[in-house]
This record gives C-alpha cells, sequence and structure tokens, in this order.
C-alpha cells in the first residue's frame, strides 16, 4: 500500500518547502556559482551551504546540480 502511495503523491516542485534561504541558494547555485563563492556572498561557511544543498536536493527529489537547474526552470 506504502508503495502505492507513494507513486500516487504528488512529486513536488521548486518550492517543495524551500526556507528563503534554500530558495536564495538554489537560485545562486542555479546561476552557476560555486559553494566558495555562494558562502562568500551570503556570509556563511562551506559547510552550511553544502547542509542547505543536501537539504535542497531531498526536498526536491533530486540528485545532482543538473536535476536541479531542470527541475528549477521546469523542464523536469
Amino acid at each position: 500500500r506504502r508503495v502505492v502511495q507513494s507513486f500516487q503523491a504528488p512529486s513536488p516542485g521548486v518550492d517543495a518547502d524551500l526556507t528563503k534561504r534554500e530558495q536564495e541558494i538554489l537560485e545562486l547555485v542555479v546561476e552557476g556559482h560555486r559553494y566558495r563563492e555562494i558562502a562568500e556572498r551570503l556570509f556563511i561557511s562551506i559547510e552550511t551551504v553544502r547542509s542547505h544543498i543536501r537539504h535542497i536536493y531531498e526536498k526536491m527529489q533530486v540528485r545532482s546540480r543538473a536535476e536541479a537547474a531542470a527541475k528549477y526552470h521546469g523542464r523536469a
């Protein structure tokens, strides 16, 4: 039953409960910025950026920057 329900559940989009900070980081990632650049721009550590990226990927159900960008632009 759980397997069937998981296939019937709507797939999350870009706004998959992302926080404001996660949305901000996602936009920078999609623009092609490196983690170090994002960290410097937002005055946070690289590890914090990595943590946000991990949460973004989990929420969007993607595994890479390319998949996240495609989903962000509505192509996936």
